[in-house]
């Protein structure tokens, strides 16, 4: 292909990627009654503690892909170090890509974009460790506000519950182990023989020690209750009555069922809202309040950044001589 053709295809990627987000943010943004439920119940709330609050929650936001952001550079920092700058632009790429793919995979495409061409692919690997932290911190915390549901409210017998928190904690335990020592999955990949010859891609895995996987964790835990105290803000305002330590218990329940189930990122809301509306019943008599709630920050949280995001698309280098 002559560099003018790749000129014009890159540029009509790029185009048909941010027409397909904008399309699905404004087809679900526009179908969205929780949303304008949420502004309704915002009126009967004074002006300034509605401003402060909702200030607070965005700022949060940036702050959650800020945290994403250094996690991602300090990934990447044994591929092709980059600049916090740089690494923002990935992140905020990459959401843009990931609310019309299944189960946000394409998040990784849009943000190992940002790195050279030959390092790209070792970038989907050590996303995935990011991931993998991302994901143990969430388990860890769900299955125990999970356990705690069961126990408050479900009376199981007392040894069949016990049994279950064993089991649980095993489970958790060995996906820590596994976690930092994440180098045994490249040695199952090379194991496995048509995989062998791929090694020079996913060997990157196997670079990450326990200090750097400690300090990856340290990221995922701090942009867990990040997003948690968003929630706290949110239903702290609209339900100041609602119990906190059980309200909290909820939310990670809530984080919990959500990473376990495939998705796209615009029919997120529908899983949290049916989640809220199922767990949060036992607490509180203000469905509509939590599921307002729970629309709201998805909306903060993952389409105002998409939207963002989607300046970032047209910096994307599809054919380094072509851009």
């Amino acid at each position: 292909m002559t560099k003018q053709g790749k000129k014009i295809l890159s540029y009509t990627l790029k185009g048909v990627i941010v027409i397909l987000a904008f399309t699905y943010v404004y087809r679900q943004v526009s179908n969205n009654n929780n949303l304008r439920q949420f502004q309704l119940l915002l009126h009967s709330i004074g002006r300034l503690q509605v401003v402060l609050i909702i200030t607070t929650v965005i700022m949060l936001m940036l702050l959650n892909w800020l945290l994403e952001s250094l996690k991602w550079r300090y990934l990447t920092r044994v591929i092709a170090p980059t600049s916090t700058w740089k690494a923002i632009e990935a992140v905020f790429c990459g959401l843009t890509w990931a609310i019309f793919t299944p189960n946000r995979v394409g998040e990784y495409g849009g943000r190992v974009m940002f790195l050279p061409p030959r390092k790209r692919v070792h970038g989907v690997f050590s996303m995935i460790v990011g991931s993998l932290g991302q994901l143990v911190i969430t388990n860890l915390l769900g299955v125990t506000a999970l356990l705690w549901f069961i126990y408050r409210f479900k009376h199981m017998d007392i040894w069949l519950f016990y049994g279950l928190v064993t089991i649980a904690y095993f489970c958790l335990l060995f996906m820590l182990v596994f976690f930092f020592n994440i180098r045994w999955i490249v040695s199952l990949l090379d194991s496995i023989g048509f995989l062998r010859k791929y090694h020079r891609f996913f060997y990157i895995m196997g670079r990450y020690h326990i200090k750097e996987l400690l300090s990856v964790m340290g990221f995922c835990a701090a942009r867990f209750f990040v997003f948690s105290f968003q929630y706290y803000l949110l239903l702290h305002m609209l339900v100041p009555q609602m119990p906190v330590f059980e309200m909290m218990m909820m939310v990670f329940i809530m984080f919990f069922i959500q990473s376990a189930l495939p998705t796209l990122d615009l029919f997120d809301v529908g899983v949290r809202s049916m989640t809220a509306s199922a767990f949060f019943t036992y607490i509180t008599t203000q469905k509509i309040a939590v599921i307002a709630v729970v629309s709201s920050i998805w909306f903060i949280n993952l389409i105002v950044p998409a939207i963002l995001g989607s300046i970032f698309v047209f910096k994307l280098k599809f054919f380094d001589n072509a851009n």
